[in-house]
């Protein structure tokens, strides 16, 4: 039997999450997947039972399981505590201990709920990419990095720093996705005034030659932010370091109408992942049922095709959020413009999920 860690975090984290795993049972039931689920705390949650965003006991826990379910982390309850200890520096210590280096967000528009964009349906419909964010070094990691406040006048210093092994590593992930896809990558740079750009440029064009049915596109990360809005059918799959992917995967999920739809999956090498929605932990709804489960749920679908190969399984899930979709039931902040509908909690989506599921 595969143990799922489920780390519910903070915020609306643990409603969704609760969910996300309803939906997991039922379906690896019916597939027969031998999973079982072990709750632990990260963020503000771990702060305040434990002193620290991520304890040894739960990096150790995760390690030694098959897949990680994470809610979200953070809230102004943590807001006025030092940058090292706030809850934030759990999801990236969680990240760096199990080497996750490599973050994969899908964008795709719901045909339900295509005219939640804020771009013309015209625009959005048809939008399928796939962000493929390195997670583990950049300027989030690297060093020196400090803040002086010796001198007349503060000055603060982060520092850009990658090697040719992680930049190979991440970009052999992206073609290897666009294989299944629409076989074209999209490498995002700044090399016109970076150097770090051009030595990812370099390299991402040695590991071009081990694809040559997959077409290698460079794209200036300015450029890139521009077309995302322009025209967003365009790109398939988008690789880059992890400032720029931090920034775009979050606009290429926006366009798609709703942070509250979208899932996303942290990699490591051997196969280990951790699944989490892109949504924040919306602490001003938390505890209140109105939540959307959504993307955690689908986070749970990229869990059983990625962690467990099930790709069956997978499939089921979204198909039965398609037809919640098509069938009109809405969390408040899908409700579309106009509709005059009435919405439904976290739970009753949760409950909508399951009904689809039973009778496929």
């Amino acid at each position: 039997m595969d143990r799922i860690v489920v780390l519910p975090g903070d915020g609306i984290g643990p409603e969704v999450t609760a969910q996300a795993q309803r939906v997991l049972e039922v379906v690896c039931a019916k597939h027969d997947i031998k999973i079982s689920f072990e709750e632990a705390l990260i963020g503000g949650a771990s702060i305040d039972a434990k002193g620290s965003p991520l304890t040894d006991d739960v990096i150790e826990l995760c390690r030694e399981s098959r897949a990680i379910l994470l809610g979200a982390v953070g809230g102004p309850k943590w807001d006025d505590m030092p940058v090292a200890t706030r809850p934030e520096k759990g999801l990236l210590g969680i990240r760096k201990a199990l080497g996750l280096f490599a973050n994969l967000r899908p964008a795709q528009v719901f045909s339900a709920l295509a005219q939640a964009s804020s771009l013309r349906p015209e625009v959005v419909e048809g939008i399928d990419m796939l962000v493929v964010r390195e997670l583990t070094g950049g300027i989030y990691f690297g060093e020196p990095r400090f803040i002086d406040r010796s001198g007349p006048v503060r000055t603060a210093t982060n520092a850009m720093v990658y090697d040719e092994n992680e930049i190979a590593r991440i970009t052999r992930v992206a073609f290897e996705a666009a294989g299944g896809r629409r076989q074209h990558v999209t490498h995002v740079h700044k090399a016109n005034v970076l150097e770090v750009s051009q030595l990812w440029m370099e390299v991402v064009e040695e590991v071009a030659k081990g694809y040559p049915n997959i077409e290698l596109a460079h794209q200036l990360v300015d450029s890139c932010a521009m077309l995302l809005v322009k025209e967003p059918r365009r790109f398939d799959v988008i690789v880059t370091g992890n400032l720029f992917g931090d920034i775009l995967s979050d606009q290429a999920a926006m366009i798609t109408g709703s942070l509250g739809m979208l899932p996303s999956a942290s990699i490591a090498e051997g196969g280990l992942g951790l699944y989490e929605p892109v949504h924040g932990s919306a602490p001003d709804i938390a505890g209140q049922d109105l939540a959307n489960p959504l993307a955690a749920i689908l986070s749970g679908a990229m869990m059983l095709e990625h962690s467990f190969s099930a790709h069956d399984a997978a499939g089921a899930i979204r198909t039965a959020v398609d037809a919640v979709l098509d069938a009109g039931h809405r969390t408040g902040d899908i409700v579309l413009d106009g509709e005059n509908r009435p919405t439904i909690g976290c739970v009753e989506m949760g409950d909508r999920v399951l009904e689809q599921l039973e009778c496929a």
